[in-house]
């Protein structure tokens, strides 16, 4: 016959008047053992409430922003077994010190569930520090004597301080998941030392008195129980007294640190009541040695095992609850919307990861003989990581021809001696490329458009800003020349080989490489035949030139040495059709292998 059984308040140890933040259960739902029905969170812990039995919710007794303390009233819960509420009526029917004292000295510390969230009679018990000057003979953190019978404190000068970790109930081979300090460092009395973190709490140890920290025994991943040593505290004079534990009102958060000094034991830091009146203020910045556990995403224990059960990292989920505090619901919304993302989107987001692709191994290439670690230039890395991505996500597709220059280069060489000669630039090929390459682009107008990013559509884009690639020593850099369809081969000339100057010389401004709808890579003057360039994402395509040569080409009647280059058009298939491709190309071909076109 079903049976409701009354949930109350855990023992909290010190803690009164709690807020509860988060309520992660409603009137008709069905829970589990163990599982957390209710979050806590004072100005030290964030703590959960965990179902005792089985069974169905028939009633709430509280609501996010009451205060709590042990005994207090949570809810109802309809349970199937008849037996069940009468192991717990003595315990939910003693006054709570009573149970307190009982629980302490009568029975043994009941341990953690096969579930790993530990006793439910005990859930969430905060301990204290021991801080004795000598480990040797420390009587246990439960058998300290109550503040009011405790012998009085006795002064020490810059005796070295043991620090272990404290009593933390029920929980054992708890992980460390910061550390916030290294030996060397002083601190203060009550600063955050290192933070561990169970399925239930997130708990801070702190130092328990000032001085400078060594022998660090503890690195993050370590798994920790009470009496674990964390570090040696010196060079400063402390009181040796046993921690106090009373049953006193809890205390309000110290105006400097991450709480009171009176609760060694100090989880969380921030009140996050929904109420505004009567709640405590959240406590005051940690140290700046702790600064580094504000990157640890702000969510209650249930929520982080929660989160890792579905292999979500908190760190890119946004919090809409109090004080940014991550919900199950968000959790549940940021998977939603994974899953929902569109294969545009997912497939950029998996090329910053390697797509899944297993990495390279790992060589010692010093077994085989002497070698020599250089660091790559800055320039080295956006460009290697900005490749990749395009690489990945782009289907690359190339299309080579050879295009005839052989009176284009005459004109060329006959221009170029005539600029110099008036004090005007230099001419060479690729100003006369890119003036063909404009040309084009009116044409077939899809080789300089973009894929929007959700893959849906295209963005076709008015203006033609063609980039080239600058061989620079720090490595390869794309300037932009803008509005190329109205500028002239002079023009085009010195603009270009102002940009060139300015890339060499690391003076090119973010501006300088940005806007461009296509890009060229000209190796002409170094070698080679045609070579497959990758596309300068977001773009679509790109033209690769490669180094002119005299080659015997067939005119109807005789073979006639004509000087040929090479072009190597690669595209994103996404967006551009073969078909589409070729007819560029051949589009390209005929304009520079007559500049006549061009004024058409």
């Amino acid at each position: 016959m079903a049976t409701e059984l009354k949930v109350t308040v855990p023992d909290i140890g010190d803690y009164q008047d709690v807020p509860v933040i988060e309520l992660l259960v409603a009137v008709g739902d069905t829970v589990d053992k163990d599982q957390a029905i209710a979050t806590l969170e004072s100005d030290k812990a964030t703590l959960d409430v965990p179902a005792p039995e089985a069974g169905v919710v028939k009633s709430i007794a509280i609501k996010v922003g009451d205060k709590v303390s042990m005994g207090d009233a949570v809810m109802v819960i309809e349970v199937g077994a008849a037996d069940a509420p009468a192991e717990k009526a003595p315990a939910e029917e003693a006054p709570a010190g009573e149970a307190e004292a009982s629980e302490k000295a009568d029975s043994p510390s009941p341990q953690p569930s096969p579930e790993g969230r530990g006793s439910s009679s005990l859930p969430l018990p905060p301990g204290e520090v021991d801080a004795t000057a000598s480990g040797e003979g420390a009587p246990p953190a439960d058998e300290t004597l109550p503040a009011e019978e405790a012998p009085p404190a006795a002064e020490t000068a810059a005796e070295p301080i043991a620090v272990t970790i404290p009593d933390i109930g029920d929980y054992s081979d708890v992980p460390v998941i910061e550390v916030l300090v290294a030996d060397g460092d002083t601190v203060e009395k009550d600063q955050t030392l290192v933070v561990l973190e169970s399925d239930k709490a997130t708990l801070d140890v702190p130092a328990p008195a000032a001085g400078v920290v060594s022998g660090l025994a503890i690195k993050v991943g370590d798994k920790v129980a009470m009496g674990t040593a964390v570090c040696v505290l010196s060079g400063a004079a402390s009181r040796a007294s046993a921690p106090e534990k009373t049953k006193s009102p809890s205390p309000q958060p110290s105006p400097g640190g991450r709480g009171s000094k009176s609760l060694p034991l100090q989880p969380g830091a921030v009140d996050a009541t929904a109420s505004g009146e009567g709640a405590r203020p959240a406590s005051a910045a940690a140290p700046e040695t702790a600064t580094a556990s504000d990157t640890i995403p702000y969510a209650s224990p249930s929520i982080r095992k929660f989160a890792r059960e579905l292999g979500v990292d908190l760190a890119k989920v946004g919090g809409s609850g109090p004080k940014g505090r991550i919900t199950q619901d968000d959790v549940q919304g940021y998977v939603k919307l994974a899953l929902a993302k569109p294969p545009a989107a997912a497939s950029a987001a998996a090329a910053t990861s390697g797509s899944g692709i297993p990495p390279i191994p790992a060589v010692d290439f010093a077994q085989f003989g002497e070698i020599e670690v250089k660091p790559l230039a800055r320039i080295r890395k956006l460009s290697a990581a900005h490749l990749h991505r395009a690489w990945l996500n782009i289907p690359h597709v190339t299309q080579t021809d050879e295009a005839d220059i052989t009176e284009l280069e005459a004109f060329r060489k006959e221009a170029s001696e005539e600029s110099a000669k008036a004090g005007g630039p230099k001419l060479t090929l690729l100003p006369f490329v890119m003036k063909a390459m404009a040309k084009v682009l009116e044409a077939y107008p899809e080789f300089r458009a973009s894929l929007s990013p959700d893959g849906e559509s295209l963005i076709h884009k008015r203006y033609t800003h063609i980039g080239f690639a600058a061989d620079t020593p720090n490595g390869l850099m794309v300037p932009v020349v803008r509005d190329v369809d109205r500028k002239s081969i002079t023009q085009l000339a010195v603009e270009t080989g102002e940009l060139a100057a300015k890339a060499r010389d690391g003076k090119l401004k973010g501006g300088d490489m940005k806007g461009g709808v296509f890009s060229i890579s000209s190796l002409g003057g170094i070698g080679g035949s045609h070579f497959t360039p990758i596309v300068n994402a977001p773009e679509v395509g790109i033209l690769g030139v490669s180094k002119a040569v005299i080659k015997p080409v067939w005119d109807g009647a005789a073979f006639q040495p004509r000087l040929m280059v090479p072009l190597s058009l690669s595209y994103d298939h996404r967006v551009i059709d073969g078909a589409y491709a070729a007819r560029t190309m051949v589009l390209l071909v005929k304009l520079l292998g007559d500049m006549r076109r061009l004024v058409l």
